[in-house]
């Protein structure tokens, strides 16, 4: 599973698109891939971010893979083959620049679509400060049940209302019961709340019946994009016993646009690691190398802009920062454990983490955590006050990457706004 870095990771590297050498999430370092056109209705082409552009790739020469699902199934050597072309291609000084300066359309002037056709979606519960704040919400003795630490908990999601960012979803209606009330409800939730979360997109897929052992895990994980898994607290708590999640997380769920992939993470790999005392994985979610570099060093941000602060002409607030190094479980694992049985896994399937909190109060990564389940108010900088998401609020998911010695790369924003419920 090792990634060795190459020349595309020099951080000295300079594009002649001018705007990636700027303040950018997609400096040439980066170079994440997904969908666009020029017309919301128009043919949608294969693109790569760089800078404030999105390059035609098809229009290159450089692969004539029709779509992001047909690019994705493709080896990891062939995608790092094309990475290093791409980057040549964009750097300062390429033959190409003449060619292919014809080929840039400016990212706001065009669509930006799902990156991929997503056939499944499984989201996980990685975040293990998260489980653990919200099990002593409802089991303060013990907040984490028997199985968390021995194995990769997960459900399996809805594809078909999974959006880009931008994406806007009336509020969900739901069956609920409050502690005072003798019967449920059928009405609009009043608990809705964000999930922070990565999503990593399945590459090469595998065959039904085949595991995937960890050592060649990550050759079938494609990239990350942001998520957010929007949830009804008041509806999930009611439904899910015994089977867990189900209208209360399937009505949206929201991704960042560029997939970001681990080719261009590599220099932000940490070590796995276990607090003392705790259980090590079973040897079929372990190896030498997930414990030496299975974490992503991802820092992780949560914005807030309210339909006054719109009206107000205000930014949005910051509501926390969290990382994806305190997660539990790393992206080998995840896809270790879900082909285990033999499930076998698809070019454009995401596997979702799990709402990713830090240590820390103020780290939360969602409201239900920030407002201790409703009991605590979080106070914003206008005065507006918030324990659960109100009509009109929009969530922004940002995160980047940067280490000392290494160009800074990002992933680009991920928001979301919540509508009145329908009549």
């Amino acid at each position: 599973m090792t990634t060795l870095l190459n020349a595309t990771h020099d951080p000295q590297l300079r594009s002649w698109v001018t705007s990636a050498n700027k303040a950018s999430d997609f400096p040439i370092q980066n170079l994440p891939f997904g969908t666009y056109s020029l017309t919301p209705q128009g043919e949608r082409k294969i693109g790569v971010a760089i800078g404030d552009q999105v390059l035609d790739l098809r229009a290159t020469g450089l692969t004539d893979a029709s779509d992001m699902n047909a690019l994705m199934a493709q080896s990891p050597q062939a995608m790092s083959a094309l990475r290093a072309a791409i980057s040549q291609g964009l750097a300062e000084g390429s033959a190409k620049q003449g060619e292919w300066a014809g080929l840039l359309h400016r990212q706001d002037a065009a669509t930006l679509h799902l990156p991929c056709r997503i056939g499944d979606y499984t989201d996980f519960y990685t975040g293990i400060h998260h489980a653990t704040t919200v099990g002593k919400l409802f089991r303060p003795d013990a907040p984490l049940l028997p199985n968390y630490k021995w194995v990769p908990i997960g459900y399996h999601g809805r594809a078909s209302s999974i959006g880009v960012s931008g994406q806007q979803f009336p509020r969900p209606k739901g069956q609920t019961k409050g502690p005072n009330e003798e019967l449920p409800l059928l009405r609009p939730s009043h608990r809705l709340d964000y999930e922070l979360e990565l999503g990593v997109f399945v590459g090469q897929g595998n065959a039904l019946g085949e595991p995937v052992a960890m050592e060649q895990a990550e050759a079938h994980a494609f990239g990350l994009v942001l998520l957010n898994d929007w949830s009804a607290r008041d509806v999930q708590a009611w439904e899910y016993q015994p089977l867990g999640p189900f209208l209360s997380k399937n009505f949206a769920s929201t991704i960042s646009p560029w997939i970001v992939t681990l080719e261009a993470l590599a220099p932000f790999r940490a070590a796995f690691t276990r607090p003392e005392g705790d259980p090590q994985p079973l040897p079929y979610l372990d190896s030498p190398g997930n414990r030496q570099q299975g974490s992503l060093d991802v820092q992780l941000e949560v914005w807030l802009q309210t339909q006054a602060m719109r009206d107000a002409g205000l930014g949005p607030e910051r509501l926390s920062q969290s990382n994806y190094r305190d997660a539990y479980w790393t992206v080998a694992q995840m896809l270790a454990h879900h082909t285990i049985n033999g499930c076998n896994l698809q070019p454009g399937d995401m596997l979702g983490t799990g709402t990713l909190s830090g240590p820390r109060p103020e780290q939360a990564g969602s409201l239900l955590e920030l407002s201790a389940g409703g009991k605590k108010a979080v106070t914003l900088a206008n005065g507006q006050t918030r324990t659960f998401l109100e009509d009109g609020d929009a969530i922004i998911l940002r995160a980047w990457c940067e280490r000392e010695g290494f160009q800074r790369i990002g992933f680009g924003e991920c928001r979301g706004q919540v509508l009145p419920a329908r009549a």
